[in-house]
This record gives structure tokens, sequence and C-alpha cells, in this order.
């Protein structure tokens, strides 16, 4: 078995939020909890996993506090899963994620989920990066500052 490497000190910030939710079965789960799913049967049916893996990955979500165990919504003495702030704090990842994959995944008439205003129905604007004072960026336009050592 492949030993796991932290990256918790890594002076990336990317390394840190990989170190945290950096794989797939994380994402998916942190995904279908922004979509409403709370129980772990209900995970369980949506995702498929298996139940340990499943279990493992809920525990280190509400251990890295992304997610917390809180009392059922319907009074039963079930526990259901909620987003913490820090959970919360993904929900722009997960819509860069589905928006990369809506750009270079699927072919122009293939359907797909669609990510819509709750309010109106109309569809979500892209996300872009923007300075500031509101100018647009790119990747070739922004670099990566090193703290000094």
């Amino acid at each position: 078995m492949v030993r796991r490497t932290s990256l918790e000190g890594a002076r990336c910030p990317v390394a840190r939020a990989l170190d945290v939710i950096g794989d797939w079965w994380s994402l998916l789960i942190i995904r279908d909890v922004f979509d409403g799913l709370r129980r772990f049967s209900e995970l369980h049916e949506s995702l498929g996993a298996a139940r340990g893996i499943l279990s493992a990955r809920l525990r280190r979500l509400v251990e890295q506090g992304v997610l917390e165990l809180v009392p059922a919504s319907d009074g039963s003495a079930y526990k259901e899963y909620a987003l913490t702030p820090k959970g919360q704090g993904l929900f722009l990842v997960i819509v860069s994620l589905r928006q990369w994959g809506e750009d270079f995944l699927y072919a122009p008439d293939e359907p797909r989920s669609g990510l819509v205003d709750a309010k109106t129905g109309e569809p979500v604007a892209r996300l872009k990066l923007r300075t500031k004072n509101g100018r647009p960026l790119d990747w070739d336009n922004t670099l990566v500052k090193m703290p000094a050592e």
C-alpha cells in the first residue's frame, strides 16, 4: 500500500488544499452535500462508493472541518452531514470544475446537468478571474509571488 504524504506544511496554497480535498471521492461528496444530500445512505446511493471508502472520506472531511455532523433535520436519532463555513468556501471550486468539465469533456449536443439561479432558473454566468478593479485576468497575465524566506 502506498503511504500518503502530507502536504499540510507546504508553502503552496494549492498543495495544502489538495491535502484536504484532493481525491475525487471527497470532491464528489462535497458536490453532493451542496446538492442537498445529507445522510450517509443518500451519499452512498448517489456515489456508489464502497462503505469503507465513503466512511473514511467523510471522517476525514469532518476532521478537517469541511463537514460537520449535525442532528437529523427530521428529528430522528440519525446524524446528517452539513457544510461548515470552510466547506461552503469550496462552492466556487466545485463550480469551476463543473464549468471546466462543460467546456472540455462534453460534445456540443451532449446532455448534461446545468447550474441555474434558484430564483430565476437562468443559467449561472461563467466564472472569471479579475483584478481588484475589475480587469479580466487569465493564466498568462498572472504570476505566483513567493514569500520571502
